[in-house]
């Protein structure tokens, strides 16, 4: 496993210049204004650090260690008071209440459970704290592309990290008691994760 999660890491390095590209004029319109006690869940190699502003306390939930090294190395020179841990996001080991936002892009696709994930989100924020996310979902039912989503689905997660290329993260958001859920869609035209969501949900 190590071996794997060492060359995940070397390929998400690799591919953040595109990521950017892709997702670089969502990420700023939802990150400005962050304040307080920020928890990112599956930072990666911190391809969303040049995007949040400064003298934020950040708190980087990163299960691979490999990732780490990226990580550390966006932080230099940063205005922000910033930790990172392996805890995973569906048990992140905050206490109750501690949180003023959380960050999840290109996450929510390769959690093992994604309601007892968003049960744990919400538990840490603060009340009023908020869900950021970016995220692929499933495409329209009935679609050529859900059928392919459904078919390349167990060697998508082979290769890619657990990602589910055909979960429906939209609808779990609506479910999960956020007071709010706030999101529109968008697409990258790269199948089989071309339909996106990108929103807030608020506590």
């Amino acid at each position: 496993m190590s071996l794997y999660q060492r060359f995940f890491a070397y390929t998400l390095a690799w591919g953040d210049d595109a990521q950017d590209r892709l997702y670089g004029d969502h990420k700023r319109r939802l990150f400005a204004g962050l304040e307080g006690t920020v928890v990112e869940i599956g930072p990666g190699t911190g391809v969303n650090l040049p995007h949040l502003p400064d003298g934020l306390r950040w708190i980087g939930l990163e299960p691979n260690p490999h990732m780490h090294g990226y990580i550390r190395e966006r932080l230099d020179g940063r205005a922000l008071d910033a930790e990172i841990r392996t805890a995973p996001a569906q048990d992140t080991g905050l206490p109750d209440e501690s949180v003023d936002a959380v960050v999840s892009t290109l996450v929510l696709c390769s959690v093992s459970d994604v309601r007892d994930t968003l049960a744990e989100l919400r538990r840490v924020l603060r009340p009023g704290g908020r869900l950021l996310f970016i995220e692929h979902v499933a495409a329209e039912r009935h679609t050529p592309l859900c059928w392919f989503q459904h078919g390349i689905r167990p060697v998508w997660r082979a290769v890619a990290d657990g990602c589910r290329p055909d979960r429906d993260t939209g609808a779990q958001l609506r479910r999960a008691g956020f007071s709010t859920v706030e999101m529109e869609r968008f697409d990258i035209g790269v199948p089989p994760v071309s339909p996106h969501i990108v929103g807030t949900a608020t506590k």
